[in-house]
């Protein structure tokens, strides 16, 4: 067994490199209800709380075709616009796995969906998570370039033994960024984006810290797998985010190897600060809330 916990080999039914079909014509009525059940919620919320990127990502794909989207239908618009696809796989893989499917501009997706009592919170991401929170800004080329850059990028780091850095960057970032625009913050993270209760936590509560995205800040900030965010991380542009990963890793890493983690809800001197946050939702001990 790995150090990521998973075995060698792929699991039964899965090609080498993981995947598997997606098997769309399997899917029962009651979840490709549970699809459109999740979309019509999402889709009637986000609008002022979703960058525009991701607005028009969920318009390019037509995510709502009626019931759970067929990658082989999604995957025409996508691979046009920014030459990614989608592809169905068991679960979570390994992290060598996932990251040579990033550098090569394949996002892997889980193919089952949550059960209908499941809708505001599911521990292992489905493909509501995957498709409707991640796919979406794959058709933006500056963050499917930021994408591939960091597929790229876990490659090396695995080699560094820096993963959990560059893990936080993935966390704060590509699921629960914020987007600086002229109209206010924007949410554009999966996981926020496919959670209804976080999309509004995320902008509207005043319990967590908004800080402006440093990289180096970004790393040494741990972060929650099992409840609302402490912290979110505002990058001015997409454009910005990409050029801060378009650099070499290693002098990063060697100086994270002698710097101390920063605690979840710190807010330091040298921040740029949106909000300095309250801390109440944590402090009263959340409540596993989240869609995502």
């Amino acid at each position: 067994m790995s150090a990521d916990g998973f075995t060698a080999a792929p699991p039964p039914g899965a090609r080498e490199d993981w995947t598997i079909d997606q098997g769309w014509a399997d899917y029962t009525a009651e979840e490709h209800a549970t699809w459109d059940i999740l979309y019509e919620r999402q889709a009637a919320l986000l609008p002022g709380y979703a960058c525009d990127e991701f607005l028009h990502g969920l318009e390019a794909l037509n995510l709502h075709r009626g019931g759970i989207p067929n990658f082989e239908e999604i995957n025409v618009e996508l691979q046009r616009l920014t030459g990614w696809s989608v592809v169905a796989v068991p679960g979570l893989v390994p992290d060598e796995v996932f990251f040579d499917h990033l550098a090569n501009r394949r996002f892997p997706a889980g193919q089952f969906i949550r059960k209908q009592d499941q809708l505001d919170y599911l521990q292992e991401p489905d493909i509501f998570h995957d498709v409707f929170g991640h796919v979406p800004m794959l058709t933006d080329p500056t963050f499917a370039d930021y994408m591939e850059a960091y597929g790229k990028g876990g490659q090396r780091a695995a080699g560094l033994g820096r993963l959990h850095n560059l893990a936080r960057l993935y966390w704060y970032t590509v699921e629960f960024g914020l987007l600086e625009t002229p109209k206010g913050l924007r949410i554009y993270g999966a996981g926020i984006v496919s959670s209804r209760t976080e999309s509004i936590f995320a902008l509207d509560d005043p319990s967590p810290n908004r800080l402006g995205f440093d990289l180096v800040r970004t790393m040494r900030t741990p972060y929650r797998i099992d409840d609302f965010q402490q912290v979110y991380f505002v990058i001015p542009g997409l454009q910005a985010l990409l050029d801060a990963t378009l650099q070499d890793f290693a002098p990063l890493y060697a100086a994270l190897e002698t710097a101390d983690d920063v605690p979840i809800d710190a807010v330091l001197a040298t921040d740029r600060v949106f909000t300095t946050g309250t801390q109440a939702y944590a402090a009263r001990g959340g409540r596993l809330a989240t869609a995502g």
